[in-house]
């Protein structure tokens, strides 16, 4: 079958077009551009990538066409495929009707900790045995890629001789489908085992409130069928109140301390040390004693993300607690997140997805604990719609507490619906609070910044849901200049 992806050079939809080269079908796809890294790393899977949207990349015509969420309803490719009578269809059926059927999809959901979660899954079941197959947005460093077809045979697993296919990780975003299709993506997921990681309101683009945003995540674990399992994160409030009355099987995770209300947690994790290598805690099933874990990765955040990864490999596929104990000190992570571009004259620089106020906090509290005793330099693009928005204009101001300097870029967004987060407002609040902060007006002032402040043993942490106007490679090429 020939297949064309439409806006193909996003994570998700870069590897959905892998998984359909995998499966021996003929792929194209077309974007506006093929930057570094998922344009090249397209080209060497075999993609046969066009520039720019035109009517013409459809002749001759494919047998299906994958229209990318991205794509405006007046995107001219888009529409021809649609006028023109081609099958068309959005990533999510895409990969719900025609990669999904056979496996067992193992599908993460939540605000917060999907990617890494996911690529922790996949890590997991690849290491004991399982040959997942998975689709990540982002890009593993312990795979070759963030897509793998994995095996489509049933098979018979796990001690309560529960029927599943062979399992397919799933990173479960919650962001609609296409122009033409506007429930969430991971509604089309197929979950037979989900995780929920946290829900705080996000999305504001498409979910305006929180009852909108709390309703597709209703929609998802309503849709995780009864033989199924929910995995899910005791300590918010949200979560535990939309998996109250499931009909699936739920097991939730906590950490020792958290305030999980009246739900005893069926797993508690307590951290026992934090330092440079990263954090060991012990884990509990139901009051039993699992043994002592060992994660890289620094951050308690990322503990809480590991323990899922854990209980849904352990519970939902079999897999031992001696073989997840055994492989999960091998995790290296995911690209962009807390990610090491270097130490250019001594400073370490991170490159991070981080935008949101929590994940803002979580993950300078992880840097400050990885490299206790340093300066902090947090640098932040306000970019997605949530963050270029007034809603979190107080959190934000919160969020930085780890940092000694915070470096406030331009907006990454033209234009904002509504009350735009005031920057200038955000740097005050900043030094009210004690922290050096400032906004330069462009970008080449968000590098000056950083090459005047930073010196040997500090640390940087460049913070975007975007590219960010390739600030993170002009740093580091501005800090190795001093010389």
């Amino acid at each position: 079958m020939r297949v064309h992806f439409v806006a193909v050079a996003g994570t998700g939809m870069g590897a959905l077009a892998g998984l359909f080269l995998e499966a021996g079908h003929e792929v194209s796809g077309s974007d506006a551009a093929f930057d570094p890294p998922m344009g090249p790393a397209l080209a060497s899977w075999g993609v046969r990538c066009l520039t720019g949207f035109d009517p013409a990349h459809l002749s001759p015509p494919p047998d299906l066409v994958v229209i990318g969420n991205v794509c405006r309803r007046d995107n001219p490719e888009a529409r021809a495929a649609i006028d023109g009578g081609l099958a068309y269809t959005d990533m999510a059926h895409a990969l719900g009707e025609r990669i999904l059927p056979g496996r067992s999809p193992l599908v993460v959901a939540g605000t917060h900790g999907k990617t890494t979660t996911s690529a922790m899954c996949a890590y997991l079941l690849e290491r004991a045995g399982r040959e997942p197959g998975f689709l990540i947005g982002g890009l593993p460093k312990d795979f070759p890629a963030s897509y793998r077809l994995g095996r489509a045979r049933r098979v018979l697993v796990g001690p309560s001789e529960a029927r599943r296919g062979p399992p397919f990780v799933v990173e479960g975003d919650e962001y609609d489908t296409a122009f033409f299709e506007k429930t969430p993506k991971c509604w089309h997921y197929r979950p037979e085992v989900a995780i929920l990681t946290s829900i705080e309101h996000d999305h504001v683009d498409i979910y305006p409130t929180e009852a909108s945003y709390l309703d597709a995540f209703r929609g998802f674990v309503a849709r995780v069928p009864a033989s199924g399992l929910i995995v899910a994160a005791a300590a918010d409030p949200r979560v535990r109140a939309l998996v109250a009355g499931v009909e699936a099987e739920v097991a939730t995770f906590a950490l020792d301390g958290d305030d999980t209300g009246q739900v005893p947690p069926d797993y508690l994790a307590a951290i026992a040390v934090r330092d440079a290598q990263g954090t060991t805690f012990d884990l509990f099933a139901g009051g039993s004693a699992c043994g002592r874990f060992a994660l890289r990765v620094p951050g308690e955040h990322n503990v809480r993300n590991a323990v899922a990864a854990i209980v849904a490999a352990v519970h939902g596929f079999g897999v031992s607690f001696e073989a997840a104990r055994a492989a999960l000190p091998g995790f290296s992570g995911v690209r962009r997140r807390q990610d090491l571009l270097g130490a250019p004259g001594g400073v370490s620089v991170y490159d991070d997805f981080a935008h949101h106020p929590t994940a803002v906090d979580e993950t300078l509290r992880a840097l400050a604990s990885k490299h206790r005793g340093a300066r902090l330099c947090a640098v932040f693009e306000p970019r997605s719609a949530t963050a270029c928005r007034a809603m979190h204009q107080e959190a934000y101001a919160r969020a930085f507490g780890a940092a000694a300097r915070v470096i406030v870029a331009p907006r990454g967004r033209a234009t904002v619906d509504g009350d735009a987060l005031d920057l200038a407002r955000l740097v005050d609040d900043l030094r009210a609070g004690g922290v050096d902060a400032t906004s330069p007006g462009d970008l080449d002032g968000v590098v000056g910044e950083v090459a005047a402040w930073a010196r040997e043993g500090d640390v940087v942490a460049l913070l975007s849901n975007g590219a960010f106007g390739g600030v993170p490679a002009r740093v580091v090429a501005a800090l190795e200049g001093r010389g």
